[in-house]
Formats: structure tokens, C-alpha cells, sequence
């Protein structure tokens, strides 16, 4: 692995451990119980990829722009991932195939360093969040079907809480508190960012 990329090692101690899955429901289960299918009693097990890249300039965080036609999230910054299927290994394996299906990632390209806490999303998916280390070769190859864009914002702008706004906004009929980055134009926000802010927090706290 890369010895430039200096955030590597604080990273992999702030994780969970890749050899389980962590458990337990989403760290904000309990926040979405009423806008969950059946009450959050039945949840889609989902993983995406959080892989982040040293071009040289420092750590950037690989997202991607969703095709405003597909059923969930059209249109949305996101990581590459989607539901786990019955021939994966696990989370992990996942994951690396979803970044492989949508942007073209081989496995040999990644290097999985563990887990942030699960999280649950509103439109009914338990999702696993793998951090990877992506080698700076890696240049991606999307499947428009999926994908509209794929480009990388900076890591550490990411993890500057002055950076992460907090939004409140009407949702069926409640008020919902939302995360969002603002980064020339893109617009991170939702899932992608909570989970963002759940990496900050768990680094913060591993210090």
C-alpha cells in the first residue's frame, strides 16, 4: 500500500474490523422508524464502496452521480454499492463488485481497510459501508445505465465539520434534519453525506 497516503493508518484504527460485519441495526434506526417500509421491520441488506484515491494531491473521496432514471436515489451523489445478492461473501464482496458493475473498479485495485456503522435509508436498505484504499491508476469506466458521473471531491474538505451543514426540511408532513456538502457544484447530501459524517466522527474519536 502507498506510503504517501497519510491517512491510512488513523483510518484503518478507526474502523470496525473487516472479519465480521458490524451488528446491530443503523446507528439512526430509531430516527426513521416512521418513514420505513413495515416500520423498519423488514430492511434490504445493502454495501456500498467508500474508496478513497492519492492522485498526489492528497486523499479524494470516490463518488459518483446517479442516473436520474433509476427507482431509488435517481439523480443523487452517491457511493458506488447497491443489495447485497445471495453469491456474495459478504458486505465486502459486495461492495467490490457494485464498484466494479458501475464504475469499472477491478478488485486487485482496492484495498479494503474495514466498516463504518450500518446505516438505514429511507427507502428501506440496511447498508454496510466499506472504506477502501483505491491504487492511483485506477481510472473509471461507468455504466451509463447506473451512472451518470463519476468524479472525486477531497478528503479532507469532507471531513471538515465546518464544511458539513445542517439542513431542516418537511418530509411527510415532519420536520427531518439533513447533512450536506457544498462543493463547487456538487451538492453532497442525504445518506452520502451522513455517512461522510459518520467517518469524521469515528476518526475524531479513534484520536
Amino acid at each position: 500500500m502507498s506510503e504517501s497516503f497519510a491517512t491510512l493508518e488513523p483510518l484503518t484504527r478507526a474502523l470496525h474490523p473487516l472479519d465480521t460485519p458490524p451488528p446491530g441495526l443503523g446507528w439512526n434506526h430509531s430516527e426513521l422508524l416512521d418513514l420505513l417500509p413495515d416500520g423498519g421491520r423488514k430492511l434490504w441488506p445493502a454495501a456500498v464502496l467508500i474508496g478513497l484515491v492519492d492522485r498526489g494531491q492528497g486523499a479524494q473521496v470516490l463518488l459518483t452521480r446517479r442516473n436520474e432514471y433509476l427507482r431509488h436515489h435517481g439523480g443523487q451523489i452517491s457511493f458506488p454499492g447497491g443489495r447485497i445478492e445471495a453469491q456474495d461473501a459478504d458486505p465486502v464482496a459486495a461492495a467490490l463488485r457494485e464498484a466494479h458493475e458501475e464504475i469499472g473498479l477491478q478488485a486487485v485495485q482496492a484495498t479494503a481497510l474495514g466498516y463504518l456503522d450500518p446505516f438505514v435509508t429511507i427507502t428501506g436498505f440496511h447498508v454496510f459501508p466499506v472504506v477502501a484504499q483505491i491504487e492511483s491508476e485506477f481510472s473509471a469506466h461507468r455504466d451509463p445505465s447506473e451512472v451518470e458521473e463519476v468524479f472525486e471531491l477531497p478528503f479532507d474538505f469532507l471531513m471538515d465539520p465546518v464544511n458539513a451543514r445542517r439542513l431542516e426540511v418537511d418530509y411527510r408532513g415532519s420536520k427531518r434534519s439533513l447533512i450536506e456538502f457544498q462543493y463547487k457544484d456538487y451538492r453532497v447530501w442525504g445518506a452520502t453525506a451522513a455517512m461522510l459524517v459518520n467517518l469524521r466522527e469515528r476518526l475524531e474519536r479513534s484520536r
